[in-house]
């Protein structure tokens, strides 16, 4: 059992986190083996998610003045709290990947950008690009228009060398 103390300074650190964080994910664990929870951990750690279970009554004060204040209604049962502090998609990734060999994780609350979404929108948030795939679509899209009009200033130059050979194989056909 937490002293007062320590029950401030778990909600200190959790709001920390979650001021920082980009989504969060709520999910119910009851169920799941000591095993289990580990390798969640262990999937979140390596994945930049901060993953935490928290008493209820204090992931609610954590959660004030965050953008996941939006989640505190909702924060019933036994659940552990997953921040994405890099990725948006990142903690919804981790979930995903873990609920495909365990279905006991059962995801309550998605929020990303102070918005509470549905249950069902964890694929949706895990497909989310990360910071690298989202510099290399832009850059690609910031780059095409440079592309095409390369291509269309070399073109004249390149149907002038057409035109010559195609001149040239007919003087060889004919001699």
């Amino acid at each position: 059992m937490l002293n007062f103390e320590q029950k401030k300074v778990v909600v200190a650190e959790v709001n920390e986190v979650a001021s920082n964080a980009l989504s969060a994910v709520a999910a119910e664990y009851s169920g799941l083996s000591v095993f289990d929870m580990t390798n969640l951990r262990s999937a979140a750690r390596d994945s930049g998610v901060y993953l935490r279970v928290v008493r209820n009554t204090l992931a609610r004060r954590a959660l004030e003045g965050t953008d996941f204040e939006c989640m505190r209604d909702g924060l019933v049962g036994h659940l552990v709290l997953a921040f994405s502090q890099e990725d948006p998609g990142a903690a919804a990734r981790v979930v995903k990947e873990f609920r495909k060999g365990n279905d006991r994780l059962d995801v309550k609350l998605i929020s990303i950008g102070g918005k509470l979404l549905e249950p069902g929108d964890l694929d949706r948030l895990a497909k989310m690009p990360n910071k690298e795939q989202a510099i290399s679509m832009l850059m690609s899209v910031m780059k095409a228009p440079i592309d095409k009009f390369v291509r269309t200033m070399a073109e004249p130059n390149a149907k002038l060398v057409r035109t010559i050979a195609a001149v040239r194989d007919q003087k060889k056909s004919a001699a």
